[in-house]
């Protein structure tokens, strides 16, 4: 035949050839296909945060002032960043917010995704997009909201202790204003991380509960040994979300110091501390320090937590 080719004689066959050049040509197309579809986040992550973070450290080696104008002086801003006690304050704040308030929104979050996969709520579309529901509502909105809701005078909490003849706590107090705050973000963020974890429970093979169920094991101790062990890496994933996001606490605590002053100060929260060093203080270069500080000590954090999430997931 024309197109055979014998291999022992040391010639290739032409068909074995042209489905290699096929194939090679495919894959150049493939990696060429990739390339495209992941350009546009490429360059909105170089130019959305790469290049921020690296003029914001370039920024922090620089100090102006009214006489003398802008003098390079190295490190000398993240030095004092380091040692701010302002800034650790505020770190202190919301290091103690996140311990509180991440364990809540989860085991909350957790507790509703397990109801709702178990399989004893008829409808279930309708509950999940109820507890999902303040999600959609903006921040700003919802802090917005708490705050006429908090209120002694006005508010619902005030009128329902005077419906009773009472007086109502002032819950914007400085005594309990970061309580306040927690009540908003876990109103606010549990139905996101419901519906992680629900999502992760549908993908469970119903053979599993069915072998525990003619073992006679109980739905608690489905749940338990069972659900739970399975989306162990989901939960790891909403934990280090909601740590970053406490860390990056902004406009909740930002919103309500308008009506609480006495209860949050400008530095009450990291972020907050550099919003008022650039944009009330002027003092630019010396907020890109703090905030890349805030920053490394953010990620150190995160790093630890990930680094036993991931080795608790690891455990059967």
């Amino acid at each position: 035949m024309a197109h055979s080719a014998t291999v022992d004689g040391g010639k290739v066959h032409p068909a074995r050839t042209s489905g290699r050049k096929k194939e090679k040509g495919r894959k150049e197309r493939w990696e060429w296909s990739g390339l495209a579809f992941s350009t546009p986040y490429v360059v909105v992550f170089l130019f959305g945060t790469i290049l921020p973070l690296l003029y914001a450290l370039y920024l922090g080696f620089f100090q102006t002032k009214m006489i003398g104008g802008t003098a390079f002086v190295g490190f000398s801003n993240y030095v004092q960043a380091f040692t701010d006690p302002t800034f650790w304050q505020g770190f202190r704040r919301v290091s103690i917010y996140a311990v509180i308030q991440v364990p809540i929104v989860v085991i909350l979050a957790l507790v509703a995704a397990l109801i709702l996969d178990s399989g004893r709520i008829k409808h279930v579309a309708v509950p999940r997009i109820l507890v999902f529901l303040p999600y959609a509502v903006p921040s700003v909105v919802a802090a917005l909201m708490w705050s006429y809701i908090y209120g002694q005078d006005y508010g619902l909490v005030g009128q329902f202790f005077q419906l009773f003849g009472g007086k109502s706590p002032d819950l914007l107090s400085s005594q309990l204003i970061m309580f306040a705050i927690m009540n908003i973000v876990v109103w606010g963020f549990m139905g996101y991380n419901m519906l992680i974890y629900y999502s992760s429970l549908r993908t469970i093979p119903d053979e599993l509960y069915e072998a525990a169920r003619l073992d006679g094991a109980s739905e608690m101790r489905i749940a338990w040994s069972i659900k739970i062990p399975a989306i162990k890496g989901s939960i790891v994933m909403t934990v280090v979300f909601c740590l970053i996001g406490a860390f990056q606490l902004f406009n909740e605590p930002n919103l309500l110091q308008a009506i609480a002053p006495d209860a949050i100060n400008s530095s009450y929260t990291p972020n907050m501390y550099t919003y008022t060093l650039a944009f009330k203080g002027q003092n630019v270069n010396y907020a890109a320090a703090v905030s890349l500080v805030a920053g490394l000590v953010t990620m150190i954090v995160i790093g630890i937590v990930k680094f036993i999430g991931d080795k608790w997931s690891e455990n059967d």
